[in-house]
């Protein structure tokens, strides 16, 4: 065997290895993608909740401003406590490889009397 022949299969065996390789990186790529989606759901619900009870506060309706803050669709549940009111938000984690469920935030703001 020549050395161009052995340089011609060496090249053929790196191109199987990188083949090989390929599916981590997708899953390295993905993961990291769901991490972003997984940040996003909870600075959504962390916004929801502080519009939700900045609008409570205020006697307002704290289930619509919890949906106009927000682009992903959330539940807000609102607990008055006299002098202050906590408005807890909850947004579903998009799933981009793993269901990962919910990102819970609350907020508690004093009432404006």
């Amino acid at each position: 065997m020549t050395h161009r022949e052995r340089r011609d299969r060496d090249r053929g065996q790196v191109a199987v290895e990188y083949l090989g390789f390929i599916p981590v990186l997708l899953i390295v790529g993905l993961a990291g993608i769901q991490l972003g989606a997984v940040a996003y759901a909870a600075e959504q619900a962390g916004t929801a909740a502080r519009a939700g009870a900045r609008a409570a506060s205020l006697r307002q309706s704290a289930d619509a401003a919890c949906a106009a803050a927000v682009s992903l669709a959330v539940t807000c549940a609102t607990a008055d406590g006299g002098d202050s009111v906590t408005v807890t938000a909850t947004v579903h984690i998009p799933k981009i490889v793993w269901e990962l469920g919910n990102a819970t935030k609350s907020a508690t703001m004093p009432v404006d009397h």
